[in-house]
This record gives C-alpha cells, sequence and structure tokens, in this order.
C-alpha cells in the first residue's frame, strides 16, 4: 500500500470525521483521480516536441498518455482541426497515490521560489488543480534529456461536496498551502 493511502486510511480519516462532523467513512471526502496535462503549442510546427513531452509524461506517471488533438482551426496560430497539441494522462489507486506522494515530498519543494500553494484554487466542487512551469522539480526527469522544457496541469479530483472540505482533506494530507491571515 502506497505511504500516503496508508496515512489516509489511519490518520485522516479519523480527523476529518470529527471535525466535518461525518458519521461515517464513506462520508468523508476522499479521492477520486489525479489528471496530468502538458499543452505542447511548438507541436505545430515539431512533432518531435510532443514525443519528448508524451516520453516525460510516461516517467512521471507509469502510464502512456493520451496525445489531445485541436478541436478547431485557428489560422492565427496555423493550427488545423485534428491536429496532436498535447497529452494527458488520470492516474487512479495506487498511481494516484503515488503520485501525489511524490508530487507533495519532492516535486514542490523544488520548485524555485516557493511559497505555498494558492488554498483558492478550487473549482467550486472540491476539485483541485495547480499549475508546474516546468518538468525538472521532478527527480525521475533527467534534466540532460530534456530539449524542451514544458510545464504541466495537475488536477486533483475528490469525493467532497465543498470546496472547504476539499481543502481539509488536501491539508491533512500534506498539501503545502500558503498561510490565509486571519481576521
Amino acid at each position: 500500500m502506497p505511504r500516503l493511502q496508508e496515512k489516509y486510511r489511519k490518520e485522516v480519516i479519523p480527523a476529518l470525521r470529527e471535525r466535518l462532523e461525518k458519521s461515517n467513512d464513506l462520508a468523508v471526502p476522499r479521492l477520486e483521480k489525479v489528471v496530468i496535462s502538458m499543452g505542447v503549442g511548438e507541436a505545430i510546427q515539431d512533432s518531435k516536441k510532443l514525443d519528448e513531452a508524451v516520453t516525460h509524461l510516461t516517467t512521471l506517471s507509469g502510464q502512456k498518455p493520451q496525445v489531445t488533438r485541436a478541436r478547431h482551426s485557428v489560422a492565427g496560430f496555423k493550427l488545423r482541426d485534428g491536429m496532436p497539441i498535447g497529452c494527458r494522462v488520470t492516474l487512479r489507486r495506487q498511481r494516484m497515490w503515488e503520485f501525489l506522494d511524490r508530487l507533495i515530498s519532492l516535486a514542490l519543494p523544488r520548485v524555485r521560489d516557493f511559497r505555498g500553494l494558492n488554498p483558492r484554487s478550487f473549482d467550486g466542487r472540491g476539485n483541485f488543480s495547480l499549475g508546474l512551469t516546468e518538468q525538472l522539480v521532478f527527480p525521475e526527469i533527467d534534466p540532460d534529456s530534456v530539449g524542451n522544457v514544458q510545464g504541466m496541469n495537475i488536477t486533483v479530483v475528490t469525493t467532497a461536496q465543498t470546496d472547504d472540505e476539499g481543502r481539509e482533506l488536501l491539508r491533512e494530507l500534506g498539501m503545502p498551502f500558503q498561510k490565509q491571515d486571519q481576521d
């Protein structure tokens, strides 16, 4: 069992049951999935940049990403409908827990000038999104193999009903949020 999942079962569920006043372990918010996506706009001119992004995302996630394609043609960007412009991967179960543990304990502390994640980056339904400017913060990525520094978006989907429940869940799991000024 992944380390973060064990922490969730032994420490987070009892703490959230008490704090959120839930009568049942199954009523406590939990993680559903983590979606990692990379938009590679330069793939229009050079398809090797998309291949590099797919390789890095495969290394980070442990599974093969899906290549995303343009939905509309945009003449100003020389983009045609159906052209490959990015990749994404959806992690569930054990891979999700392992990736989230690496993100919290290894990658986020390596971000330059990191002062914490924005605690307001929730979507209204308890799901949290964050963006990283480069894939080099993950220790699995070999800096010598990186020809194109690429950012990524990470979305953590939870079963929380509100943003406050989702924030409490992620805070208990160790997500480093910025400190909010209290009134």
